[in-house]
Order: C-alpha cells, then sequence, then structure tokens
C-alpha cells in the first residue's frame, strides 16, 4: 500500500480505524515530489545514523531506512506505533521509540555523528530547534518540513531578523531548499510548508556565554519597533549615555531597531556589554 496516495492513506486509516490528531499535529504529507526533495536534502550515506522525529506511520521512515545505516525512530502518539511498526518491519536497522522527541536523550541511543530528518508537527518547530542545536553533540545537518512562514523567519537577513532566526544562526546555516503546498498534506493544513535543511557550525566561538547573549537579544526585541538605545536603556537598566557609549563602540546607530542588525553587530554588542560587566 503506497501511503503517499491521498486515496488509499484515507482508505488505510478508515480500516484502522484511526484519525490524524490535531493536538500532535498529524497532518500526513501525500506528495512524493515533496518525500524526494526530503530525501534529497539529507543527503544520505549507507554509513549514515539518522533520528526522525514523528514518523507517523512510517512513509518517510521506510525511504530514510533503506538508504542508511542506522535509523531512529522517535513517536509520541502510541496507538501509531502498532502500524509503523507493521509497516516498516522488514527493515532490521531501524528502532521505534515512543516518546516526546524534547524528553529523548539521543546521547543514550546515538554515539558520533547523526542526522535529523522529520516532517515535524509544526506547534513543535521553535522548541525543537533549540533542543538539537543547543546539545553538546549536535547533529551535523537537520532536514525539516516546517511552516513556510517559520522557514522564512530562519533564514531572514538584517532587515527582517527576529529572535528565532538569531536562535538559529548563531548555530547553523539555514536554507530552504523546497517549497510544499499546504495541499501535499492530508487533512490540508492552513498554511504552505518549506524543507528546510540546517548545517550547524562554530561560527561564533566569541559568544561564550550564550545565556547572556541571547538574554540581550530578548531584552532588545521586547520592543521589536523601538530605537534599540531605549530597549537597551529600560532591559539593561543602564543610564542612557552609557548604552549610547557602548553603541558606539560598536559602530551601530542608536536609533536602529533590533530587527535591523545583522549577526556580525550583534556578536560585538554582545562583547563591548560583556567587559562592561
Amino acid at each position: 500500500m503506497n501511503l503517499s496516495n491521498l486515496d488509499e492513506l484515507k482508505s488505510f486509516l478508515q480500516q484502522s480505524h484511526l484519525r490524524p490528531k490535531d493536538y500532535l499535529g498529524q497532518n500526513f504529507l501525500v506528495d512524493e515530489e515533496a518525500l524526494e526533495k526530503i530525501i534529497e536534502a539529507a543527503d544520505l550515506k549507507s554509513t549514515d545514523t539518522v533520528l526522525e522525529v514523528g514518523p507517523g506511520l512510517g512513509v518517510l521512515t521506510a525511504e530514510l531506512a533503506q538508504r542508511v545505516g542506522k535509523l531512529i525512530a522517535v513517536e509520541k502518539d502510541r496507538n501509531i506505533i502498532p502500524i509503523l511498526r507493521k509497516h516498516i518491519k522488514r527493515f532490521e536497522n531501524v528502532e521505534i521509540y515512543q516518546e516526546d522527541i524534547l524528553r529523548f536523550h539521543a546521547a543514550q541511543f546515538i554515539s558520533g555523528d547523526y542526522k535529523v530528518v522529520a516532517n515535524i508537527p509544526y506547534y513543535l518547530t521553535s522548541k525543537l530547534l533549540q533542543h538539537f542545536l543547543e546539545l553538546d553533540n549536535p547533529p551535523k545537518l537537520l532536514v525539516l518540513m516546517v511552516q513556510k512562514e517559520v522557514g522564512e523567519r530562519v533564514i531572514a537577513a538584517a532587515g527582517e531578523l527576529s529572535v528565532l532566526g538569531i536562535s538559529v544562526q548563531i548555530y547553523a546555516t539555514p536554507e530552504i531548499i523546497h517549497q510544499v503546498s499546504k495541499n501535499s498534506f492530508w487533512p490540508v493544513p492552513k498554511v504552505d510548508s518549506v524543507i528546510l535543511k540546517i548545517t550547524p557550525h562554530n561560527n561564533y566561538p566569541e559568544i561564550t556565554d550564550k545565556k547572556i547573549f541571547f538574554r540581550l537579544i530578548k531584552l532588545a526585541f521586547a520592543g521589536k519597533r523601538k530605537q534599540i538605545h531605549n530597549t537597551l536603556t529600560n532591559g539593561l537598566n543602564l543610564p542612557k549615555d552609557q548604552i549610547l557609549e557602548i553603541l558606539k563602540k560598536a559602530g551601530i546607530d542608536p536609533t536602529t531597531r533590533p530587527q535591523d542588525l545583522g549577526i556580525g553587530e550583534w556578536t560585538k554588542l554582545y562583547r563591548i556589554i560583556s567587559q562592561e560587566d
């Protein structure tokens, strides 16, 4: 049975007495081209270890399993696990765990390099990105199906940067590989999607204290539309003259708004404020 075919998927779910669970963000992919784009972006090798989040009925799982050395599939919905096991039972290189991915300790099951490939529930995107990118042993690659608007925020440059975009770009290089229509899923969601490829790196070793760095970011973006000298004066509880001097040292116009600064300017500002402390 081809579960990426809409008619066959609906028939199968009906026979199995299953309905997609909205609270788990279950929208099944029924677009073979999108499936192929995910596989292509993951650049899979027979020696790869892959972690799949939310495998669902196993459509993507089966494609991954036949291409990699080891596949770990983490599914939260216990009711769908028996069907998933049945669908991929021919593959001996797949391990299935019933768990919330944010509570799953990957280090217990994976040693060395690995990739994360998934069609993830959209409500989980920000937390999942943070979870993997901040691990001591982050994946060497993430390929994720995400909401289009979120994907665009993740890759945004100065002028459109957000806390989410900075949070990802500090740890990795993101790029949109392919746009996917909302009609590529069933049930049909309200929004279109994109395939997001994220390659972790360590391009900002000067950020030695991530807590201080992101505290600065969140303080600044608390007044996103305000000029940065105002948000920092209020957020850091420092005299305005001192904030203006810090911004001058960083080469930043005090009337600039937070979303207009680039990553390089944020790191420079972080270094100067760290020295002030």
